[in-house]
């Protein structure tokens, strides 16, 4: 871990996932859900809101998931990886600012204005992650994937931890009010977001051939070897079946961290005892995601991956009885520790499965899968909520797609020890 934390490169790379983590935690997991609730969209009913939410996230996923590939491709066709990445870390910054703009109940610009920040939050991961091969290599993957993501729930805490006082001690500060502290807290993402994307434009090489200036056949050829990498994936079972996995699982992880506040909310929590568990979940993933790394390295990633989703299906089950907030401390505590370790295995795994050369390929299909099923979980939360009349029935949705998920990879362990071909 030494060597690891002396590589500029690598701390740099890592740094990314803490610059970006603040629009995870304070919009996206934080206080997005509860500022659409309670003050853009005061004025309809909560399941309504409930529903409109999970459109907003579904949206962006779905957009995202439609050009994912194309993405991928055009970043390892043209050598466009860091271009790519500053394009979309725009998109994501500014409209987060622009949220700090959107007056009191206009929730249709509000929820059109978070689904384009969600989009770029999105699609900058899929240059980011493949530029974890540009910066390390072999089993050292885990660690440095783990890292990335140690840092990212580290950095979006501390931000979030200031943030939550802003709300919550508005006084203290000088601030107005508490809605005043929520759009102050948007503006501070984006300029935490900014700063600490620095690094990585200013340290990491990507590896490349050469750079093809943008024209209509780059274009053309890169949906060719869309095509290609797909005929590829879909010869090789063990990476089919991962990313069939993958796409159930890391749907279960994505809709745990966008719908749990709203979740809490419709069970009568307080809104500050919810913003204190998704604190618990930054604090406790940090050195989790990293103990995680090791736990790949010493013991292999997939059986890491197993660990990780049966507690989460463990959490699923006790989730649908839950009633006190004190049970949402505690699950708060057993998400933290297996969160981070997910994200990050399910990554180093992938990239070690993968042609090198053509990282951003493979991984625009990684994102793709993983935002598809970003669009499915939130919206069917918000659809079961209203046929079921109970909030409860979310925990049933997570529990079918974790448990699909893992059978999905335990299926792709069969198959282990082939790789695309070069």
């Amino acid at each position: 871990m030494r060597k690891i934390l002396s590589n500029k490169p690598v701390i740099s790379w890592a740094m990314y996932d803490w610059a970006n983590s603040a629009f995870a935690t304070t919009v996206m997991a934080g206080f997005f859900p509860i500022f659409f609730k309670q003050y853009w969209s005061q004025d309809i009913d909560a399941a309504e809101s409930t529903l409109f939410l999970g459109a907003a996230n579904s949206t962006a996923s779905l957009v995202l998931a439609l050009i994912a590939p194309l993405l991928g491709s055009l970043a390892d066709r043209g050598g466009y990886k860091k271009e790519i990445l500053f394009l979309t870390t725009g998109i994501g910054v500014l409209s987060t600012l622009a949220l700090f703009f959107i007056p009191e109940g206009y929730w249709p610009l509000a929820a059109l204005t978070y689904a384009i920040a969600a989009f770029g939050f999105m699609a900058s991961m899929i240059p980011y992650d493949s530029l974890l091969i540009d910066v390390t290599q072999g089993k050292r993957m885990d660690r440095v994937s783990g890292l990335g993501f140690g840092l990212g729930y580290l950095g979006g805490g501390l931000l979030f931890v200031l943030n939550v006082l802003w709300y919550l001690q508005p006084q203290w500060f000088g601030i107005p009010d508490g809605a005043t502290a929520v759009r102050l807290s948007f503006l501070s993402v984006s300029i935490w977001w900014v700063l600490f994307s620095i690094p990585l434009f200013l340290n990491v090489r990507e590896r490349r051939e050469q750079e093809i200036p943008l024209s209509s056949s780059l274009i053309r050829d890169s949906w060719h070897d869309v095509f290609k990498t797909l005929r590829e994936i879909t010869a090789h079972k063990e990476i089919l079946l991962f990313l069939l996995a993958y796409f159930f699982y890391i749907e279960g992880v994505n809709t745990t961290v966008k719908m749990a506040v709203d979740y809490g909310l419709s069970l009568g929590f307080d809104s500050a005892n919810l913003i204190t568990a998704l604190l618990i979940v930054q604090f406790v993933a940090f050195p989790f995601a990293i103990l995680f790394g090791w736990i790949g390295e010493r013991f292999g990633p997939r059986n890491g991956l197993y660990l990780g989703i049966s507690i989460y299906i463990i959490m699923a089950m006790l989730a649908y009885r839950m009633t006190e907030v004190w049970q949402f401390y505690w699950m708060a505590v057993a998400i933290g520790m297996v969160q981070g370790g997910v994200q990050s295995l399910s990554r180093s795994l992938y990239a070690a499965k993968i042609p090198p050369e053509r990282a951003a390929q493979f991984f625009g299909f990684f994102n793709m899968l993983g935002k598809f099923s970003a669009v499915l979980g939130p919206i069917l939360v918000g659809i079961s909520v209203q046929l079921s009349g109970t909030p409860r029935a979310t925990s049933l949705v997570l529990l079918v797609f974790f448990v699909c998920g893992l059978i999905l990879l335990w299926m792709s362990s069969r198959h282990a020890g082939k790789t695309p071909s070069h």
